[in-house]
């Protein structure tokens, strides 16, 4: 799939089937995460990688409104550097890099914000030096029932041509 394509179709999921990702593909779409540029090339990340039914099962506990992730094929704990300036920004960077991968092997996945943080670095002994982002969770999907259409405002409500007013025509 063309990185456009990708980017016109995502959609999140929260609907997964029982199917597994093989050890490649999870390398791939975290490889994907790891080859994000950054800021002073800082790459201010680290991945907690699970694929254990029963830690992803515990992680509904910790994943507020993401409890669907006891559902999928893996997950990663995004964890970011508090001390590079541009953390924040990088690492989404990443994780944009995870999601799009993922969606081009026909894997769904949500970005999961409301977490029990403090709970799972306790659960995956992170230290804490480290701060998480988010937990993404990944899995295959039915297609037929996830929105590939996208409801998005037109260009000409937030497209700007050469200074702020100046309407692209449609």
């Amino acid at each position: 799939m063309e990185v456009f394509e990708c980017v016109s179709t995502l959609s999140s999921v929260r609907m997964y089937d029982d199917k597994q990702a093989s050890m490649d593909v999870i390398r791939k779409v975290v490889e994907a995460g790891r080859l994000a540029p950054s800021a002073h090339n800082d790459q201010p990340w680290e991945f907690v990688i699970i694929n254990e039914k029963e830690r992803l099962k515990k992680m509904s506990e910790y994943c507020i409104s993401g409890r669907f992730i006891s559902e999928v094929s893996f997950a990663v704990v995004v964890l970011t550097d508090p001390n590079s300036k541009w953390q924040q920004i990088d690492t989404t960077r990443a994780v944009q890099n995870m999601v799009l991968t993922a969606w081009s092997m026909k894997l769904g996945s949500c970005w999961i914000g409301r977490l029990d943080k403090e709970g799972i670095k306790q659960f995956f002994n992170i230290p804490s030096k480290w701060d998480i982002l988010t937990v993404l969770p990944f899995g295959y999907f039915n297609e037929r029932i996830v929105q590939h259409k996208k409801m998005r405002k037109s260009p000409g409500e937030v497209f700007h041509l050469n200074e702020y007013g100046t309407k692209i025509i449609e």
